[in-house]
């Protein structure tokens, strides 16, 4: 670690470390990925004001978000199958993220469950949520994120269909990878992950597994996703979610000046703009090229976060009419 000095050398390390399959889960967008790459291009094309000759001896990165002080305006989005980079890697991650002062969202899709984490850490932190064909399950996904006393819950509105990915469909994503000799020689070539995950709590998705009859078993995500994810949700089901939470709602896959004045209407104490990092609908705008629009339509009303980057995502959040960008 004494060598790392950026996001980009923890990327290139995870690729040395972690089987190609769950990298490129991580690492990868849908189709031909030109929404991810234009979130990281658009992003890169924005130039900071450099001014000098100003007192900065007591310059601060502190905030709050939605009314917790934090250490910088950043917080760690959700990660499908984070448990997958690296043995427990939702409580690893959760435990460092409240280390350095800022939120962790635990997502849905986790391969460690809420309890799991909750267990693991000392802090409350958020919780993503789908919403499922199963209005029952999405009910108990609610309530056990409450007892686990999450701080906020982060419902993901852009995901009723997933997007195709590519990398995916090549490397046999599934949990655990497909048998094939390429993932069996990759996999052998890791050590140190097959010792982390093999000591880790679960290896599927604990969140489902278990809890979802007729999911005991689950291994494929794609194939639970088409089976389960509710491609007839509606505004009518983001107030249900209101109703059924009695805490702090955050929406996250807005894109859109209309979507975000209604999301506006719905109660919710935030937004993330977003394009789930790529991942959803390819030929989408970035989600920094979307920011200023939304923030100029409804920001005197709601505060925003925004993701750009693919999975491990971090959210930027500031308040209202503040200017956002994504670390």
């Amino acid at each position: 670690m004494k060598t790392i000095t950026c996001i980009e050398d923890m990327r290139h390390v995870a690729r040395s470390r972690v089987p190609r399959g769950f990298f490129d889960y991580a690492d990868g967008g849908s189709y031909s990925e030109q929404t991810l790459n234009a979130n990281r291009t658009d992003l890169e094309a924005i130039k900071l004001r450099q001014r000098v000759l100003v007192d900065v001896s007591k310059r601060t990165t502190a905030t709050t978000i939605l009314g917790e002080p934090v250490s910088l305006p950043l917080a760690l989005a959700p990660v499908g199958l984070c448990g997958m980079q690296h043995g427990d890697g939702e409580i690893l991650a959760c435990r460092a993220a409240q280390a350095a002062g800022i939120p962790f969202t635990l997502s849905t899709m986790s391969i460690c469950s809420i309890e799991d984490v909750a267990a693991a850490v000392d802090k409350p932190f958020w919780f993503q949520l789908y919403i499922m064909k199963d209005r029952g399950f999405a009910r108990s996904l609610i309530e056990r994120a409450a007892a686990a006393k999450c701080s906020a819950l982060v419902l993901t509105v852009d995901l009723q269909i997933l997007g195709q990915r590519h990398r995916d469909i090549k490397n046999g994503m599934t949990v655990p990878l497909q048998w094939t000799i390429a993932n069996i020689l990759d996999m052998a070539s890791k050590p140190a992950w097959l010792m982390s995950v093999a000591r880790g709590k679960r290896r599927t998705f604990g969140n489902i597994a278990g809890h979802l009859p007729g999911m005991e078993n689950v291994n494929s995500l794609s194939r639970w996703i088409s089976s389960q994810f509710d491609e007839t949700l509606s505004w009518k089901d983001v107030a249900w979610v209101a109703d059924q939470w009695q805490g702090k709602l955050v929406l996250k896959g807005i894109l859109d000046v209309e979507d975000a004045r209604m999301a506006a209407k719905t109660g919710a104490a935030a937004l993330v703009v977003s394009n789930h990092g790529g991942r959803q609908l390819d030929g989408a705008p970035s989600s920094i090229a979307a920011l200023p629009p939304i923030v100029e339509a409804v920001g005197r009303r709601l505060r925003f976060c925004s993701t750009a980057a693919s999975a491990p995502a971090r959210t930027s959040c500031a308040p209202s009419r503040s200017a956002l960008a994504l670390a």
